[in-house]
């Protein structure tokens, strides 16, 4: 079964992101666990957190995935951006027990002209502070396309993160179709070796989701800008293969195309055609 979601409003809290994902023919989806920009998240609904659980479990859902607001900048050389970055994950992660067994991804952040090492190192120290042995929450670093002083751009960066990490076994990767080209890797026409490369250097076990998008960019580009499925640099043959890949057909894919509802449903009834059962 294709696994497949796209990004969905939290303001309208579990329940509805459920009904949302079911109306447009979604069985997971990837949500902010509070505005993207940042601030305070909503209090949890209980009540609506049940509800949703019944939804997800009567459509036989695959796990969702939270993303983490894009102000959350572990790496900064700001003490008091990095503060908040440990604060609000750190909190993000109590939140997600209410949804357990779920994913939480987040960008590692850039390191702003300090040194991929200060950063990292930075990003190490946020992660040892905040994950805690008894969470059922799988943290993700997704990868980057390699703008600016972005960490992330290459699985060697990713893997270093993880390996200084003491609890491993909550970290895994999510894994950007339109950053990893724009960074250079070549899914296009060489999917193998890159899946290749991604197991020497990191492991596929730690592959846990697909943020599945096509490009605006060219490959290499450095940069990071969204298209729709089938009409970027991508294409819908590389995209037909990544979906069908065995390797990759059993991650839960996350569709963060350029789309409102409406565009959503379409590319998962195209990509659900695509599929091979």
């Amino acid at each position: 079964m294709l696994n497949i979601g796209c990004h969905l409003s939290t303001s309208k809290g579990f329940k509805n992101m459920g009904k949302e994902a079911v109306q447009i023919g979604a069985n997971t989806f990837q949500f902010f666990t509070r505005n993207p920009r940042g601030g305070k998240a909503k209090d949890i609904d209980e009540k609506d957190v049940k509800e949703f659980l019944e939804i997800a479990k009567e459509n036989n859902f695959g796990v969702i995935l939270a993303h983490a607001p894009y102000t959350l900048n572990a790496c900064s050389k700001e003490e008091d951006t990095r503060k908040f970055a440990m604060e609000m994950m750190a909190d993000d992660l109590v939140r997600m027990e209410y949804v357990p067994n779920n994913l939480y991804n987040f960008h590692p952040g850039s390191h702003v002209k300090q040194g991929v090492e200060v950063g990292i190192q930075y990003i190490v120290d946020m992660l040892n502070s905040v994950l805690k042995e008894e969470q059922t929450t799988t943290v993700l670093l997704e990868t980057m396309a390699g703008k600016g002083t972005e960490i992330g751009r290459s699985f060697e960066e990713l893997q270093e993160i993880i390996s200084k990490v003491e609890l491993k076994d909550h970290m895994g990767v999510c894994l950007d179709t339109c950053h990893v080209y724009d960074a250079g890797y070549d899914i296009v026409n060489n999917l193998d070796g890159v899946l290749e490369e991604f197991d020497r250097i990191i492991g596929l076990d730690k592959l846990k989701a697909i943020h599945l998008n096509d490009s605006k960019n060219p490959f290499e580009s450095h940069k990071d800008r969204h298209e729709k499925i089938g009409e970027g640099s991508l294409g819908i043959e590389a995209i037909k293969n990544i979906i069908n890949h065995p390797k990759l057909r059993h991650l839960p894919f996350f569709l963060e195309t350029p789309n409102e509802l409406d565009g959503y449903q379409k590319e998962i009834e195209l990509l659900r055609g695509l599929y091979k059962e």
